[in-house]
C-alpha cells in the first residue's frame, strides 16, 4: 500500500512539473520543447496503462474451479446446491420452484437451510460467501 501511494505521489509530482514546463513553453514560444513534453506525456500514458493492467491481473481469481470438498464439508445437499446456483442467478423463490419443479415452500426451506449452513443472513450474503468459498 505504501509503495502504491509513493508511486502515485511521484507520478503526480512529475505531472505537475510537466504542466509547469508546458506553461514555460507557451510563454517562450519554443516548439521543440513542446515535442519533449508530448513524449513525456506519452511515457506517463504508457506507465498508466501498464499499472492498470498489472492491478487488474492481481485481482483475478481463477474461475471455474469449484471446490466439491467444501460443498460436502458444509453438508449441502444436491437440491440445496441447485437452489444456491439459482439464487446466484437472481431468481426468486417462485421462479426457482418452477424451474426445479418444487413448491415455493420447499424452496423457502432449502433457502433457510442454505443460510444456516453458510452462516449468512441474506440471500446475497450467501451467494457472496459461496463465491469466496469457491463453491459457485
Amino acid at each position: 500500500m505504501k509503495k502504491t501511494i509513493v508511486t502515485f505521489g511521484l507520478l503526480i509530482l512529475a505531472l505537475l512539473l510537466l504542466f509547469q514546463l508546458s506553461k514555460y513553453t507557451m510563454v517562450s514560444g519554443d516548439l521543440r520543447f513542446e515535442i519533449v513534453i508530448a513524449l513525456v506525456a506519452l511515457v506517463f500514458f504508457i506507465i498508466g496503462v501498464y499499472l492498470n493492467k498489472r492491478s487488474l491481473r492481481k485481482n483475478k481469481i481463477p474461475s471455474g474451479q469449484i471446490d466439491f470438498k467444501k460443498i460436502e464439508a458444509l453438508d449441502l445437499s444436491k437440491r440445496e446446491y441447485e437452489v444456491l446456483k439459482e439464487i446466484s442467478i437472481g431468481l426468486s423463490n417462485k421462479e426457482i420452484g418452477e424451474k426445479l419443479f418444487l413448491s415455493e415452500s420447499t424452496i423457502k426451506t432449502h433457502v433457510s437451510n442454505i443460510l444456516v449452513k453458510l452462516n449468512a443472513k441474506r440471500r446475497t450474503q450467501a451467494v457472496q460467501i459461496a463465491k469466496e468459498l469457491q463453491i459457485l
